[in-house]
């Protein structure tokens, strides 16, 4: 092919592009040896007749003003020889399999360039590209589609279409199909969303769990402030156990007690304004004649004490404190009106702990009891015919009151029977199971009265020696007594009612007796000048008789 006057030659490969299948040449551009080097934008002579790969003559598009470039030399290119251009083959090859249209059902193809069963041309020598189909004025391309009257429509390409990079498609994926429509993508949006809030509950429900699980355990956060109710009630009834140790409190005191060789630990509680404090016998046994005897009050004031008299036989003692005024005497209840199950209260300082309270009920009345006697000998063994109770009394309570339900003293704390010995050589003192015993207030009333008078006390007393080693039931009065008398004292109480030796006592009063420290008990329970009546054994023959309790000087 020839080339325009003043234009470089369009024949050789490397200065055009055949277009095919309506598609552009690309530019040819050349650097002529000699000359500056200048891109010349060129394109095929638009009045020259185009032959496609189908060898019909596709109609020239409308001639296109060239651009004014300065005048260059430009060499002619080298003519491509007609017998080397290669001829294309025929579209579609028979023995080529037919391509499947990638386009979805939904989205239309792309809009047809050229006819349908136009080959692609074959590649170019050098690598240039196909130069762009003609354009319209200013160079730019015509909107839509190339029309061809001999083409079929669109619709009717079927399958094989070629792709246009300047038609209107819609953007590619990547593997060549069109992205979805709207309705797919808010369809799959929607699933999204979906999918996404239920990450959301999983993830939100399991913190709230673990939030929940941490607060059963801990209880909340933050600082705990538990609950409280209160009545607004701070009196108490007085007949009740707290109004009963409110009322005898001030009244209870606790003893220290130390000597020569043993110390101790005590309780008592006031009788008079005058400073008398009435407790045990053993309690201040340890101060001896020279010992210290402190006493402390329930508010926590200390004075010092001495003895003002005591007795073994009883266990009782009295001691005074000087220069202590404001004093609170506890009241004396009758201890012969006590009834079993009466309720009742026990003050002290078990194990030194002071102003301990417990409480219980009468168990038992008049039951015989001897305490003491650790010594060895008979001379510091008392008799009590005692109160029980089962209101805890430990070491330490002993010479503490018994209340009665108005706070009145019904007896003196003075013994327990415990599980162990409880003696200090074993290591320890024995607590309380339960099993308490306290002397009579009544009994304790008199010997009090007469030991704060006289200094001691006295003893009622039958005029006969006991034969403490008798097995059978019953006291029997002895062969022998003192200085190897007869057994009956003579002209006291028994020997003027005609008691004689071996006769065998078994009841007092009408309450049987069972051994010799019973009799010594229920006698000592009297005053003397009290007329009792004896049941006794005779030669297998039972009598009656009565006699009149004499007396005996206390130690």
């Amino acid at each position: 092919m020839r080339a325009a006057p003043g234009e470089p030659a369009l024949d050789g490969p490397t200065a055009s592009g055949v277009l095919s299948g309506g598609g552009a040449a690309s530019a040819a551009s050349s650097t002529h040896a000699g000359a500056p080097a200048a891109a010349a934008h060129e394109y095929a002579d638009p009045t020259t007749p185009v032959t496609s790969a189908h060898g019909t003559a596709v109609p020239a598009a409308a001639p296109a003003a060239a651009p004014s470039y300065a005048e260059v030399p430009v060499a002619a290119a080298a003519p491509f020889p007609d017998t080397a251009r290669p001829t294309p083959a025929p579209y579609p090859d028979p023995s080529q399999p037919a391509v499947a249209s990638y386009a979805y059902p939904s989205q239309p193809g792309p809009p047809p360039f050229g006819d349908s069963a136009r080959p692609v041309p074959p590649p170019y020598a050098g690598g240039d590209q196909p130069v762009p189909p003609s354009q319209g004025a200013g160079g730019q391309h015509p909107s839509g589609a190339h029309t061809d009257p001999g083409r079929p429509p669109h619709g009717s390409q079927g399958p094989w279409q070629n792709y246009d990079p300047w038609a209107a498609s819609g953007p590619l994926q990547q593997n060549g199909a069109a992205v979805d429509d709207v309705a797919r993508r808010r369809r799959r949006r929607g699933r999204t969303l979906v999918v996404g809030a239920l990450l959301i509950a999983v993830v939100a429900g399991g913190i709230g769990g673990a939030v929940g699980a941490y607060l059963e355990r801990n209880g909340g956060v933050g600082a705990i402030e538990l609950p409280q109710t209160s009545d607004g009630v701070t009196g108490r009834a007085p007949d009740s156990v707290a109004g009963i140790a409110a009322s005898a409190l001030p009244s209870v005191v606790t003893l220290h007690v130390s000597g020569d060789s043993a110390q101790g630990t005590g309780t008592g509680f006031v009788l008079d304004e005058r400073g008398h404090i009435l407790t045990n016998n053993h309690v201040v046994d340890p101060a001896g004649t020279g010992g210290d005897i402190s006493v402390t009050f329930s508010g926590g004031e200390t004075a010092e004490a001495r003895i003002v008299g005591r007795d073994t036989g009883y266990d009782l003692a009295v001691v005074k404190v000087s220069g202590v005024s404001g004093l609170k005497p506890l009241p004396l209840g009758n201890s012969e009106e006590v009834q079993v199950g009466d309720p009742v209260v026990a003050i002290g300082a078990p194990f030194d702990l002071a102003n301990t309270v417990t409480s219980g009920i009468i168990s038992a009345k008049e039951r015989p009891i001897t305490a003491g006697g650790e010594s060895g000998d008979v001379s510091d063994v008392s008799y009590v015919d005692a109160l029980q109770t089962d209101a805890p009394i430990n070491p330490g309570n002993s010479g503490g009151p018994l209340l009665d339900g108005k706070a009145r003293v019904i007896g003196i704390n003075s013994a327990i029977r415990s599980a162990g010995s409880g003696s200090e050589s074993d290591g320890g003192q024995a607590g309380s199971i339960g099993l308490g015993f306290a002397i009579p207030i009544n009994q304790g009333k008199r010997v009090a009265e007469e030991l704060i008078n006289t200094g001691k006390a006295t003893h009622p007393v039958i005029g006969v020696t006991l034969d403490m080693d008798y097995s059978g039931d019953g006291a029997r009065i002895g062969d022998r007594g003192d200085g190897n008398g007869s057994g009956v004292t003579s002209g006291g109480p028994a020997d003027r009612a005609g008691m004689r030796s071996g006769d065998v006592i078994t009841e007092v009063d009408g309450q049987r007796v069972h051994s010799g420290d019973e009799l010594i008990v229920k006698v000592r329970a009297h005053r003397p000048g009290d007329r009792l009546e004896l049941t006794l054994l005779r030669d297998g023959r039972e009598r009656t008789v009565s006699l009149t309790l004499g007396s005996s000087g206390g130690d």
